[in-house]
């Protein structure tokens, strides 16, 4: 079932995305709940990008009007609509899966591409 991203998860994936826009590709750097990205996904997802030929800047409100959370049975998977500098709203999308734990949420980054 797809659905609206929750605004609980609205922060985490914004804090994800400013990592990405300063360049870790990573996401080494600690977001609490967020798991670092493998070296190979890291590679993809910084060549996504830069094959993209445009500037990613710090999502938007418009961000989540379009963006969705897609139910998987037992975890949710994001679609999160990226933003540009020279286009706003972009065709880039970055997908991550989100698992309840106790006490929050675990995300995992997949990888930022056009779909």
């Amino acid at each position: 079932m797809e659905g609206p991203v929750p605004s609980v998860w609205r922060p985490t994936l914004d804090a994800i995305v400013l990592r990405l826009v300063h360049g870790d590709y990573s996401l080494k750097s600690a977001i609490s709940g967020v798991a670092p990205v493998s070296d190979e996904t890291s590679r993809e997802i910084k060549g996504n990008i830069g094959a993209y030929g445009a500037t990613l800047v710090p999502l938007r409100a418009e961000t989540w009007d379009s963006s969705v959370s897609i139910w998987q049975g037992d975890y949710w998977q994001v679609l999160v609509d990226l933003v540009t500098e020279e286009e706003g709203l972009s065709d880039l999308v970055l997908s991550a899966k989100i698992e309840e734990v106790a006490g929050g949420y675990q995300f995992e980054v997949y990888l930022v591409y056009v779909p």
